[in-house]
């Protein structure tokens, strides 16, 4: 068993301090050992856990999601259909970001296109800022979904 510091885990999985201890304080990571000095001490157990809720986050899960996640992961015997769902659930968010993305780059091409070398007062970039009817792709952001 490897035992380390909270900076040599932070360090280990490119994780910052705060954040480690962010993920103790809301239960994603189990309270670790401590040493008689009261110095937390972390196992190869918890550097995969973390790495785990570190990959997740990238990957755009919510916290709650990950709970999920990890409490299936520690259920090796379970049902994995709640973590297709969730899995779905991101893909379906993430699809829906990269079509704003894209709305949003072409309404900004556009704007950039149609060029301005005169007077702020002439100006299509601000004209079209003060006037949300002259874009012609919807760029706002979509609802969340709701998640029972």
């Amino acid at each position: 068993m490897t035992a380390l510091t909270i900076g040599k885990l932070a360090k280990a999985t490119d994780v910052k301090v705060p954040t480690i201890r962010f993920y103790e304080q809301i239960g994603l990571l189990p309270e670790p050992d401590r040493t008689e000095s009261d110095r937390r001490v972390y196992d190869d157990a918890a550097v995969r856990r973390l790495a785990f809720i570190k990959h997740a986050r990238q990957l755009g899960f919510s916290v709650d999601a990950i709970r999920t996640l990890l409490d299936l992961a520690d259920h090796p015997d379970r049902a994995c259909d709640q973590a297709n769902a969730l899995a779905a659930e991101q893909l379906t968010s993430v699809e829906a970001k990269i079509s704003q993305l894209q709305a949003l780059r072409s309404e900004l091409k556009r704007m950039v296109d149609a060029g301005c070398h005169g007077v702020a007062g002439e100006c299509r970039v601000i004209e079209t800022l003060a006037d949300h009817s002259l874009c012609t792709h919807d760029h706002t952001a979509p609802k969340r979904l709701e998640t029972a």
